[in-house]
């Protein structure tokens, strides 16, 4: 059931949750922004690649969206616009928050809607009508444990590689700064350390640095920690330098990466223009929102559109591909209407998740896991 994103996207995060600060506004603009990215991603799964979603349009995406497909294409870039504002969120929820209070909010965001959207997708393809395979029930039981990658597992979610991601970054910050307390200069000096220790790892072309270091992803999250201490200060010189060194290497990344000469064999082409405008894009979307320019962006639905955020991501994919099968191949439906009814149908199912599984058992799980004892 696994599928891939053209490397290296292999597949889509966990979306990071949009804490309020202390003694600061809730920032509205970020929830949507991450609705935003996540929609991206979703277009880019439904319409801008090959693969599985071929089968469940019964043809090429490049039939069914001969213009569009192009720029669904770029939708994979989502994920690293997601990096940055998970560095600036994270940065935000794990200043002056002990170790176990940030170990229980990160726990009990990820857990409960992952832990359904696993279940519910394991079912759903072991139904007979369903034309996908499903892993083996040993590979979904280690799917529930967020750790099937490092252990060769198939996995359940196709964007559940971005967890991995996430979690490594978790990692990192907890032991680097939360658990030492985090201050700006230790903040600044995890950013400038690994931002080094990203490059020479990149240099190296060695596994396990690469596995800890993440170097692709690396200044991603880097500047989004960078544009919180924006934030936090406008004025600081050391924190918009951490910015621009960020940007200027995500987006060598991300061309590098995603890049390719233009190919009658590919199923469509990213120039390098449109990657560099993309990342760009993001980070100053979230530079935006740090200096406080679309504070005039405070509607509630906001915060409801962050809310549906990460479990429309998590089962957008495979999900989806289930009913753009049923609509246009079982019922005929349009391209662009089944198109459209499939975001729609993944957003409900999103909210469904959130109003009965998250807002149930976050609580619980954060309550669990901060008791004293």
């Amino acid at each position: 059931m696994t599928s891939t994103l053209a490397r290296p996207v292999p597949e889509a995060s966990r979306p990071a949750e949009t804490e309020k600060p202390r003694g600061r506004p809730r920032l509205r603009a970020l929830d949507g922004l991450r609705l935003v990215a996540a929609l991206m991603v979703a277009a880019y799964h439904y319409g801008g690649r090959g693969g599985d979603v071929t089968t469940a349009w019964g043809s090429s995406p490049k039939t069914q969206f001969p213009t569009l497909h192009e720029y669904f294409a770029y939708g994979c870039l989502g994920v690293q616009v997601f990096f940055v504002i998970s560095g600036f969120v994270i940065c935000m929820s794990g200043w002056d928050r002990p170790l176990r209070s940030f170990f229980a909010s990160r726990a009990s965001r990820l857990l409960p809607a992952y832990w359904a959207a696993v279940l519910l997708v394991t079912a759903v393809f072991a139904l007979p009508v369903v034309v996908h395979d499903a892993v083996s029930p040993s590979d979904a039981l280690v799917n529930l444990t967020m750790l099937q990658q490092p252990l060769g597992a198939d996995r359940v979610l196709g964007v559940c590689w971005t967890l991995w991601v996430e979690i490594r970054f978790y990692a990192l910050f907890a032991l680097c700064v939360v658990m030492p307390g985090a201050t700006r200069r230790r903040v600044i000096l995890f950013c400038a350390v690994w931002t080094m220790a990203a490059a020479i790892a990149d240099a190296a072309d060695e596994p396990l640095l690469d596995l800890v270091l993440m170097p692709e992803y690396a200044p991603f999250f880097v500047g989004g920690i960078g544009l919180y201490l924006v934030h936090r200060d406008r004025g600081d010189a050391y924190a918009w330098g951490i910015v621009a060194v960020s940007w200027l290497v995500g987006q060598h990344h991300a061309v590098r990466d995603l890049w390719h000469a233009p190919s009658p064999d590919a199923f469509s082409h990213r120039s390098s223009f449109g990657i560099v405008l993309i990342v760009t894009l993001g980070f100053l979307a979230v530079a935006a929102i740090a200096l406080g320019r679309l504070s005039w962006a405070n509607w509630r639905w906001l915060t409801v559109a962050g809310a549906l955020t990460y479990p429309f991501y998590l089962v957008h994919e495979h999900l989806g591909w289930v009913v753009i099968h049923g609509l246009h191949r079982g019922l005929g439906v349009g391209s662009a209407a089944t198109f459209a009814l499939t975001f729609a149908a993944m957003l409900l199912l999103a909210w469904l998740l959130n109003r009965y599984v998250e807002e149930t058992l976050a609580p619980k799980i954060r309550a669990a896991l901060s008791r004293v004892r």
